[in-house]
């Protein structure tokens, strides 16, 4: 199942730097949205660089019915002021279990976090790409 696969792919990264605005389609550091772009294009989907590009892709579910492999989005301290799309600074893979996998700068690297009440609490949207 491609879902498994792209979690798994995602997985095999946990440890690796986080780097803001990290180079596209290279393995050695990540932020949140070249991290997702990548372990997707490891599996033959394309996605954007960005992470408000990103939300433009695939079918919006909410947080209610996320499952594996879709897509969280959050707003930022830095954005939660902006409207729209604009807003949104972060994403992350839901990998189940209420937790997902993604890379932050206060963590520094690519980690499996609880979906608790802080994300709940800037939490934008949810996509299904697959």
């Amino acid at each position: 199942m491609l879902v498994k696969k792209i979690i798994s792919t995602g997985l095999r990264y946990r440890g690796i730097p986080y780097v803001f605005n990290a180079p596209p389609f290279q393995a050695s550091t990540f932020d949140c949205s070249s991290f997702i772009q990548y372990i997707f294009q490891k599996n033959g989907i394309k996605l954007p660089r960005n992470s408000r590009r990103q939300f433009m892709a695939g079918k919006r579910v909410g947080l209610e019915n996320i499952r594996e492999g879709d897509l969280l989005f959050f707003t930022t301290e830095s954005r939660k002021h902006k409207r729209g799309i604009k807003k949104i600074g972060h994403v992350a893979l839901y990998i189940g279990r209420n937790k997902m996998l993604h890379t932050t700068r206060d963590a520094g690297l690519v980690h499996i976090a609880p979906l608790d009440d802080y994300w709940r609490s800037v939490f934008i949207g949810a996509k299904r790409i697959i």
